[in-house]
């Protein structure tokens, strides 16, 4: 690799490699291992399916053993990277961010309903315990492993049973999406169809204020309306019936790999708590409505201010 003409961005850890930029911003050189080859392949097979993600321009192995590939550039600002641009000392997402956000949602949800993938037995389970890394937060969490959160999940599943699987992301938010389409597909697999863009705009209250913006009530609802207008056309089902199904899975999912090892780091346990409270909270909303109002979710300092007065465990 020629180092004046790739520039250093980041490491890329999961896949144990980095990222580059070309010098004129058009094309991104990625390096990894068998995961990103294997992140590669199911880009190549729906970019074919017309999903909005890089187009995939060249790719082999360096010298040291390292899978690469070089992809077509989308932009050099994510949508995540907008908003806090955006940002003039309050916390509300622009209105043009989040009506793009459901424009590239749009473009995805109906690149992936006409394009269902026939299930096989288990694949719904099988999401479920992937998207929610359900080993690892009852491992970390064991009181949380108990008959109430199972019914509540296989509640959700049954409510699912009927809604097609899709190719999709499982990491989808705004920091993967830019107005042209959507990047780092690492960690793909089936998902039922809505799961990946229906909670974007809602995820945002799991991160208790760090993300620095906050959407309103008023974009979500015009987000979500955008997004059944688009399953509507493409299934004749709106998708935000299953909101609260895909968001108690999203509560499971920002509870993984939370616990620290550390009891010195107190800045840590309580992130951990904070998840773990808004697990709770989702699971109670969940079992008496049915869906997740994250509206009502504490902000992490709000959470720490009640944590350090006794009012939380």
């Amino acid at each position: 690799m020629n180092e004046n003409t790739w520039r250093f961005v980041k490491k890329r850890t999961a896949a144990d490699g980095a990222v580059y930029v070309s010098a004129d911003g058009t094309r991104y050189r990625r390096t990894g291992r068998a995961e990103l080859q294997a992140e590669a392949e199911f880009q190549r097979r729906i970019a074919d399916l017309n999903y909005p993600v890089p187009h995939l321009l060249e790719e082999g192995f360096t010298d040291d053993g390292h899978y690469f590939v070089v992809e077509e550039s989308l932009g050099d600002q994510t949508l995540h990277d907008r908003a806090v641009a955006s940002l003039d000392g309050g916390r509300a997402l622009a209105d043009d961010i989040a009506d793009t956000a459901a424009q590239v949602a749009d473009r995805l949800l109906g690149a992936q309903a006409a394009h269902v993938v026939q299930p096989t037995p288990g694949a719904l389970r099988q999401w479920l315990d992937s998207a929610g890394f359900t080993q690892n937060v009852f491992q970390e969490n064991p009181d949380l492993d108990n008959p109430r959160t199972h019914a509540a999940l296989d509640h959700a599943l049954d409510r699912l049973a009927t809604v097609p699987l899709v190719r999709g992301h499982l990491d989808y938010g705004l920091p993967n999406v830019l107005p042209a389409g959507v990047i780092d597909w690492q960690h793909h697999g089936l998902v039922p169809l809505g799961y990946d863009v229906l909670p974007a705009l809602e995820i945002i209250a799991f991160k208790g204020g760090n993300k620095g913006y906050t959407a309103s009530l008023t974009q979500r609802h015009r987000y979500l309306a955008a997004l059944d207008d688009a399953s509507l056309k493409a299934t004749g089902q709106p998708v935000s019936q299953n909101l609260g199904a895909y968001l108690l899975v999203k509560a499971l999912f920002f509870l993984a790999l939370m616990r620290p090892t550390d009891p010195s780091r107190t800045d840590k346990h309580l992130k951990w708590q904070y998840r773990r409270h808004l697990f709770t909270k989702g699971l109670e909303q969940y079992e008496r409505t049915g869906t997740v109002d994250t509206a009502l979710f504490p902000s992490l300092e709000e959470f720490a201010a009640g944590h350090s007065a006794g009012d939380h465990p």
